[in-house]
């Protein structure tokens, strides 16, 4: 069994939503990289053109790297966010994918402004989080389109990567045509 699990994607694929519930499931401990940079005081400040917090990714690494070398070796672990694909310590790195037609829409209902939701957009369309992934943890980055699973198809399918009954391949999802066509 695989001992530690990243969770990535760009905002809005449902890396919150899997996390809670797969974590119920499989009686897995559970870490929010937001809550983390957050308690330890890792917001460097924030992006005045983007609204984001900037995160000090370097501390990050090591503050998750301490939660990972104190796991018991028998617990499952793990770990949710944008951000924890760059990250070291993954046994596997799962990221969500989501079209871009079907991620607008959940942008928009959180209210991101227009220029957020077009970059957000683009980002999912190239694969940015896969691709930067895939530069650390190789053939150890899976990708699952989630656009039309419920969320009990998706902690399915993610359990079964975890476990290694599955595989979803890094690479095998485009959405280059949106952004081609867009």
């Amino acid at each position: 069994m695989n001992q530690v699990i990243f969770i990535s994607g760009t905002p809005c694929v449902g890396k919150t939503t899997l996390a809670s519930e797969l974590s119920k499931r499989l009686g897995a401990n559970l870490v929010r990289i937001n809550e983390l940079a957050i308690g330890k005081d890792l917001i460097l400040g924030i992006d005045n053109k983007k609204g984001y917090k900037i995160i000090d990714v370097p501390k990050l690494d090591v503050a998750l790297g301490e939660i990972i070398d104190n796991l018991d070796s028998d617990k499952l672990l793990i770990v949710e966010g944008h951000l924890s694909h760059l990250c070291t310590g993954a046994d596997k790195v799962i990221i969500l994918r989501v079209h871009p037609s079907i991620l607008e829409k959940r942008l928009a209902d959180r209210q991101y402004s227009d220029s957020k939701i077009r970059e957000n957009l683009e980002a999912e369309a190239l694969d940015v989080c896969g691709v930067e992934a895939y530069e650390s943890y190789g053939s150890d980055v899976c990708e699952i389109d989630v656009s039309d699973l419920s969320i009990d198809e998706t902690i399915n399918y993610v359990a079964d990567v975890i476990f290694d009954k599955k595989e979803f391949p890094f690479g095998e999802i485009d959405f280059m045509n949106w952004l081609i066509n867009c």
